[in-house]
């Protein structure tokens, strides 16, 4: 399997692409071709484990990776999950379904490919034969910083820098950054957004200077976000488990459809589902679900993404995004896979903050996907009311996509044309990530400190309380750093010191 850019110009195998992150235009990159799961081999993965599933699957796309090898370092990367079900799927009623994917070492669904990544990237450069130490520069809007410096915490060959929105994440998350272990990491809070983080993330990887001033300190430059396909590949994985555990447990028959609803930011995590469509998972609709920062609505709607725009700090700040990074390869698989019109189109999205797709290019996107978003106040509403009919406690993110999968099921029920299918919404990240404001959801009630939310939550809920939240309460703050954007390279060559 060889990967192209997004922008034309380039074309790499597997690891190239793990261990340049992004293609030296900018663009990102994708597979040459969408490889198939047959019918035999969805078959065959129901009587498999986990990481059996995801060897499957990834082999597909790396199949330069020798498969016995990834099948053992992605049961090795799981097995630091609670639970012996890294993606365990719970039923609700009326069809739908919550396929959780917080279990893992920093309680959100980014460690379900950051706990890979750390071995495609070191399996990789063996590949290619790099000896240079491999610097890893992370935008986060709050879940894959911690992800990413879990993962490569003390790696061997790579440092891990991250850059997160001093005031646009959780202090839960804050706190899990802030106080990292590891002899080779490194966070810095940037004065801005996310937008402003990855941005500057971004000109680094671009800008031929920033990348000759890093490989003179013996670098080799590398992301963790998922502009990386590494990073994106593992979350395919669990669309297809998801689907054979629907099987498995006879809520639905081989080759049923089934939909499914997603909290959408940068649009990574809703892509691997669109690739596990193309792959030939029985998908039907992907619902992409925003919060306030509705622009990724706005552009199903009308068929131009627009940017320039109020930026709203929510109780979802890991979707608080009007720049969605991945949504690049969506418009050059709608494109028809033209580089160059994906290139002009990212270009006028750099200068002037917009661009529009045609007609018929909108015609395809509203064919496999449905865009909804929710006001702050229905998101609460949406984790209260649900709590109190089935006792179960949702994020902020998850309440987000339950808002929106609640409403697109009550259009489908209000026309009698419609087919209405299984639906399992994505649970991102455990409620005490947001313990302050799953709090508020739930009773009313303020509180300032994250752990006494904690502890109400669990009061409240009888929610176990995850060791990675409780570890972090009494660790010191190693990371206290606050820059203005512009001075985001000058903190990377301080670290590579």
């Amino acid at each position: 399997m060889f990967f192209i850019s997004t922008r034309g110009g380039e074309r790499v195998t597997g690891a190239e692409a793990v261990v340049k992150g992004i293609a030296a235009d900018g663009g990102l990159f994708v597979p040459e071709t969408f490889p198939a799961v047959s019918a035999e081999e969805l078959d065959a993965m129901l009587g498999m484990d986990y990481p059996e599933r995801a060897a499957l699957v990834l082999s597909k796309y790396f199949d330069d990776y020798e498969k016995s090898a990834l099948t053992e370092a992605l049961r090795a990367a799981y097995e630091k999950f609670e639970g012996d079900d890294p993606a365990p799927l719970v039923r609700m009623d009326n069809g739908m379904y919550l396929l959780e994917l917080y279990h893992g070492p920093t309680c959100a669904f980014k460690d379900m490919a950051l706990t890979v990544l750390p071995y495609l990237m070191r399996t990789g450069c063996d590949m290619l034969g790099v000896d240079r130490r491999i610097l890893i520069l992370v935008a986060t809007s709050g879940d894959t910083g911690k992800a990413a410096l879990e993962g490569f915490r003390d790696a061997e060959g790579v440092d891990v820098m991250v850059f997160y929105p001093d005031e646009g994440v959780s202090k839960m998350q804050k706190l899990q950054m802030g106080t990292q272990d590891g002899e080779n990491v490194n966070v810095v809070a940037v004065r801005g957004n996310f937008d402003d983080c990855q941005a500057g993330v971004k000109k680094i990887f671009t800008s031929e200077a920033c990348r000759k001033a890093i490989e003179e300190k013996g670098y080799l430059l590398s992301s963790a976000n998922s502009i990386n396909f590494g990073r994106l590949a593992p979350q395919i994985c669990y669309y297809f488990s998801a689907y054979c555990d629907l099987v498995s447990s006879n809520q639905i028959k081989m080759g049923e459809t089934v939909d499914f609803a997603v909290p959408t930011g940068n649009f990574g995590n809703i892509l691997a589902g669109y690739y596990a469509k193309r792959m030939g998972l029985p998908v039907g609709t992907l619902l992409c679900a925003s919060n306030k920062n509705n622009v990724l609505t706005e552009f199903w709607r009308t068929g131009t993404y627009e940017t320039r725009r109020p930026f709203y700090r929510t109780m979802s700040p890991s979707m608080d995004i009007l720049v969605s990074s991945n949504l690049e390869r969506l418009i050059f698989e709608l494109s028809g896979r033209d580089a160059a019109r994906t290139q002009e189109r990212m270009r006028a999205l750099a200068e002037t903050g917009r661009y529009s797709i045609a007609t018929d290019e909108l015609k395809k996107l509203k064919a496999d996907f449905y865009a909804g978003c929710s006001s702050e106040d229905d998101t609460v509403e949406c984790i209260y009311e649900f709590f109190e009919e089935y006792g179960y406690p949702m994020d902020t993110h998850t309440g987000v996509a339950m808002n929106v999968a609640q409403r697109y099921l009550e259009k489908l029920n209000d026309d009698p044309m419609s087919e209405i299918h299984p639906l399992v919404v994505l649970s991102t990240a455990s409620p005490y990530k947001f313990p302050q404001d799953v709090l508020y959801a739930l009773t009313g009630n303020d509180v300032k400190d994250s752990f006494k939310g904690v502890k109400r939550i669990h009061l409240l809920t009888a929610m176990k309380v995850p060791e990675p939240i409780k570890a972090v309460r009494y660790k010191p703050i190693r990371f206290k750093t606050v820059v203005s954007a512009d001075k985001m390279f000058d903190e990377v060559l301080k670290f590579l010191q």
